[in-house]
């Protein structure tokens, strides 16, 4: 039930006495109740008899919905030990019994494998032992990454079987150790972007303190790929949130089968015709969404403004909350969806306002019905608001050695330094975040976008110039108080970028640049 775990106890009757039939009782879904085939035809296809009695299965407990083909494995093993073929021996009660069976009786990688050694952690901490928890061998990487967890790889019901009756052995998985995992390459890399240094410092700051960001340009200037190379330079995860992303991954079926962890801060980018439940979540069994997909990683919408305006007024509390509240009849699941927005949109329908060699094409009307699409209040919770102009035919065809700028270079002017050497720098500053946070108290906040309005005021020092600038910013934008906090945060960014420890003039100056309109 989202990422919560309940464990589901299959009892098994074979019954003499009545006419033959196969029964799943315990609010079975479709994939769930059709287990009765695909059970009869693995066992007969494994060499085992399938009894031609009346056979009743219950999942308990019996109120809660059940979905997916994961009680396949559970019901097979009942039917054998009922009809005393097999007998259980040594096998304490809570020992986990998990996966989806093929007609010819191996198992298939199924999804939930992490989710449920978690639980059978959890169990085990209050039993004092450590659970036997038989899985698929494709799914069983899942697993182990979790301590205090017997994994048992089982390719096939026939090795489990045989493995019951003590005439095979199966060999426990080895705990995975995450930080072995951790070190990946970043997909696109800043080196290889031409020109924009504007945007690219934008998206500095982004990385450095958590903010949201909205690019305008033409199309070809080159947004897609500042967005996808934003990733590159965010902080690695740590073990513990990949652990975390790797649950909504397993909940929702997209960890591959034989991987372990999600080792790379997720990127996801839905299409303009996504639905609200793929965005926010939701569906039969409310499955996890795209902004929690996109959990501690980037969401990017590219074409915003193409986004029905509905779909887009979602956002409005993950974007505040970090996490979404899914209400449905059945019940209410939350997921976490503390994610980075970045979002690109063209000046106007055909792309070319302000171009300096194209011809605009739209009327006003045209203009002022295509940016009427994307709200205020969304336009308000994006902290950073950058024009990406067209790159110039000298900044595509000339060359720079890479690496060859230093950190004040990168942080302030031009840069051609690769996303490796921007991470460095940005989890320099993030960890001064998280030790500042800390020493007050604040497990929960790690990065200056995650401040409420309370800690805003406490740590967000100006100096008297700054704090005079401040006032003419908040009368030119006519700023409303989120974004007048939304500014303080990003100010605090940049001080934090430039090792001040107040916001200075300049720093509040840079901001301004930064809440200009650009769509």
């Amino acid at each position: 039930m989202g990422l919560n775990t309940i464990p589901v106890e299959v009892e098994v009757d074979v019954a003499s006495r009545g006419f033959p039939g196969f029964t799943i009782v315990g609010l079975p879904g479709k994939a769930t109740d059709e287990a009765k085939e695909r059970v009869r035809t693995a066992l007969i296809n494994s060499g085992f008899g399938f009894p031609p009695k009346k056979i009743t299965v219950n999942l308990a407990p019996a109120d809660l919905p059940k979905e997916g083909a994961a009680y396949d494995l559970p019901i097979a093993l009942g039917i054998l030990s009922a009809n005393g073929e097999i007998e259980l021996p040594n096998l304490d009660a809570s020992s986990f019994f998990y996966g989806e069976l093929g007609l010819d009786g191996s198992l298939r990688h199924t999804r939930g494998t992490l989710l449920l050694a978690l639980e059978a952690k959890r169990e085990g901490q209050l039993k004092g032992s450590s659970l036997m928890t038989f899985v698929p061998v494709e799914s069983s990487s899942e697993a182990a990454v979790v301590n205090g967890v017997q994994v048992m790889p089982v390719r096939s019901l026939k090795q489990l079987v045989e493995y019951l009756q003590g005439k095979k052995a199966i060999k426990p998985l080895q705990t995975i150790n995450l930080p072995d995992l951790l070190d990946v390459e970043p997909e696109y890399d800043f080196s290889e972007i031409a020109g924009q240094q504007s945007a690219k410092r934008a998206l500095i700051i982004a990385a450095a303190g958590g903010h949201n960001v909205l690019m305008s340009g033409a199309p070809g200037a080159g947004k897609t790929m500042l967005a996808r190379a934003l990733p590159g330079i965010l902080p690695e995860l740590s073990a513990e949130e990949s652990l975390e992303v790797t649950r909504i991954y397993s909940v929702a079926g997209l960890i591959p089968a034989g991987e372990a962890l999600i080792r790379r801060r997720p990127f996801r980018s839905p299409h303009h015709t996504i639905s609200l439940a793929a965005l926010i979540g939701g569906g039969p069994r409310v499955i996890p969404g795209e902004i929690s997909l996109g959990h501690l990683g980037v969401l990017f919408l590219d074409e915003m403004a193409e986004f029905p305006r509905s779909i887009l007024e979602g956002l409005r509390g993950p974007l505040e909350d970090g996490r979404v509240v899914v209400s449905r009849v059945a019940g209410r699941v939350e997921y976490p969806a503390s994610f980075q927005l970045v979002a690109a949109v063209n000046p106007c329908p055909c792309g070319f306002l302000g171009h300096p060699t194209r011809e605009c094409k739209c009327s006003i009307h045209e203009v002022e019905r295509y940016k009427r699409r994307i709200s205020g209040p969304i336009m308000d919770r994006i902290d950073l608001h950058v024009a990406v102009p067209p790159v110039e035919i000298a900044q595509l065809t000339g060359s720079r050695e890479q690496g060859s700028e230093d950190k004040d270079s990168v942080l302030n002017t031009n840069s051609v330094l690769t996303s490796k050497q921007i991470r460095e720098m940005v989890k320099e500053v993030r960890e001064r975040q998280i030790k500042r946070f800390s020493g007050m108290g604040l497990k929960n906040i790690f990065t200056n976008a995650m401040m409420k309005n309370k800690q805003v005021r406490e740590i967000c020092v100006l100096t008297p110039d700054a704090e005079r600038l401040l006032k003419i910013a908040i009368s030119k934008f006519d700023l409303s108080a989120r974004s007048y906090f939304r500014l303080l945060k990003v100010a605090r960014t940049v001080a934090d970028l430039a090792g001040s420890g107040m916001i200075e003039e300049s720093h509040v100056g840079e901001v301004m640049q930064y809440r200009e309109k650009v769509f």
